[in-house]
């Protein structure tokens, strides 16, 4: 098998996990043992798919042992030849999943997310399409088992989205969605538009891992709170209690307002939220400039300048053009069902990795 070296350090390496969670040095520290705890589980499924390997290995080799004495036994080698292909598929299987494993995971992937989607150019409809993307992917998170809230939302005259920021929690949800990040296109008839001519509209995506209080400290003195009536549905107590929130993070200029609760308090937390994960992004992209540069000139970048797929309503047809996958099923897109993009990336990424 390819890069056998690499497995057996990666083996080698679950082992010094495995004794490391057992230290009670590791145990007192939270930060640590929530790191270790992510990698250990990792690298848990890549031993497991290894010791498969190794044997489908024996057994194969049991097989064209059988083969070889056909003449002295007829009837194994004849149980050994409908087996055979069976278990070669299989292992090629396994081969192809622990090549897969022996790139290197990103670190983020086991992340919630914050997805961020803003109507672009195209007026009420780019509002329109926003919607839409929402309910898309508020339906692929249902299917893939993660919670999803609605941290804040700004709607348009239309019933359209002028801007929606989700929560999306699960183990593995920035691993589903990061790939996701960019300028989603979408050429259709809108709804608002009288003669039936075909326009085209654009939305962009933002997808950012969630930080957690380990990840950021946002410091007391470098946060500046300010409240303020909340416009909008919602009722009385919701337009005329200063309930919204505005948090201006005083080093970096990063602003968030929340003002969907009824809850000061409750605002405050979920602009918080928004803002920690904004922070993370900001510091990770930084750190991790280079690396971006790379997957740009490979794959695309995720950046939300960047045009990543066009949704054509008339031809049913929807395009990701990075790896220029074309799908005729706009419909069951549209319904959630964007896993087979979502796969196409990440093999994508891995044949990438596997070919340095």
């Amino acid at each position: 098998m390819r890069f056998l070296k690499k497995a057996e350090e990666k083996l080698n390496r679950f082992k010094e996990v495995e004794a490391a969670l057992q230290d009670p040095a590791v145990t007192q520290d939270p930060v640590r043992l929530r790191d270790l705890g992510r990698e250990f589980r990792s690298l848990e499924k890549f031993a497991r798919l290894f010791n498969e390997y190794r044997k489908s290995e024996t057994e194969l080799s049991d097989l064209q042992h059988m083969l070889a004495e056909k003449d002295k036994h007829p009837e194994l080698a004849e149980m050994a030849e409908s087996e055979l292909k069976s278990l070669e598929e299989r292992q090629a299987k396994l081969v192809h999943d622990i090549e897969a494993g022996l790139v290197d995971e990103d670190p983020l992937d086991q992340k919630n997310v914050i997805l961020e989607i803003r109507a672009g150019t195209g007026g009420l409809e780019a509002g329109l399409f926003a919607g839409d993307l929402f309910r898309m992917y508020m339906k692929f998170a249902g299917e893939c088992g993660f919670k999803t809230e609605v941290l804040a939302s700004s709607p348009n005259e239309a019933g359209g989205l002028k801007e929606i920021i989700a929560s999306i929690a699960g183990e593995g949800a920035y691993s589903k969605f990061k790939y996701e990040s960019g300028t989603h296109r979408v050429q259709r008839v809108p709804a608002t538009e009288a003669s039936g001519r075909i326009h085209t509209s654009a939305v962009t995506v933002a997808i950012l891992p969630e930080a957690e209080e380990v990840d950021v400290e946002i410091k007391p003195e470098e946060l500046r709170i300010d409240t303020f009536c909340s416009g909008g549905p919602g009722g009385q107590s919701v337009n005329t209690t200063y309930s919204a929130v505005r948090l201006t993070h005083i080093p970096s200029g990063l602003v968030v307002s929340c003002q969907d609760e009824k809850s000061q308090l409750k605002n405050k937390q979920k602009g918080l939220k928004i803002l920690r994960s904004r922070l993370f992004e900001k510091i990770t992209s930084e750190r991790n400039a280079e690396i971006a540069k790379q997957r740009k000139e490979q794959v695309g970048s995720g950046d939300r300048s960047e045009k990543i797929r066009t949704y054509n309503y008339p031809d049913r047809r929807v395009t990701d053009h990075r790896i220029g996958l074309t799908l005729y099923n706009l419909e069951q897109v549209m319904e959630g069902e964007i896993g087979p993009f979502v796969q196409a990336m990440t093999e994508a990424e891995i044949e990438r990795q596997l070919k340095q």
